[in-house]
């Protein structure tokens, strides 16, 4: 599902669903505490808008939980180009490390179908700061993995 990065955790999985049911399941944040193992709750409007704050309880690999204040950056609808349907949802990080630059971290969640093949869903946040290392790259891949599978499963479940 991806290769490890200390700054740039990511995930990536094949989804046999049409790219607009899964971008359906990622826009529904109400209904991430159904089936998202990583992030159990968003307190969020349903669907986010830019500009909206989204406050993630993400449930750690470890069994620990924590609450991560983000604010949506990014949501591109479905369309498609160069004859490959898209679609993109990203979120800032904005908790205290962000406000005084010691972690900063953008996370994309991108999904992409060719012609009537799978749906592929890509997830990568980009970490910055220097104290990236204390913000638990490997167990925030970990989360990512987690909800990739989730999310395969759910869509894949729906048809």
């Amino acid at each position: 599902m991806g290769r490890r990065s200390r700054t740039h955790p990511r995930a990536e999985i094949d989804i046999d669903a049409p790219l607009d049911d899964v971008w359906a399941v990622m826009l529904d944040v109400a209904s991430y505490g159904d089936w998202n193992p990583f992030i159990v709750r968003a307190d969020c409007s349903s669907p986010p808008n830019v500009g909206d704050p989204i406050l993630l309880h993400v449930h750690w690999g470890n069994g620990r939980s924590a609450r991560s204040p983000e604010r949506i950056s990014v949501v591109e609808p479905p369309h498609e180009s160069d004859g490959v349907r898209q679609a993109t949802l990203a979120y800032d990080y904005e908790g205290l490390p962000a406000k005084i630059g010691l972690v900063r971290g953008t996370r994309y969640q991108r999904l992409s179908q060719a012609d009537s093949g799978p749906t592929r869903y890509e997830t990568v946040e980009e970490f910055s700061g220097p104290l990236v290392a204390m913000a638990g790259p490997d167990r925030v891949e970990d989360g990512f993995r987690r909800h990739a599978a989730a999310l395969k499963t759910r869509c894949e479940a729906a048809r």
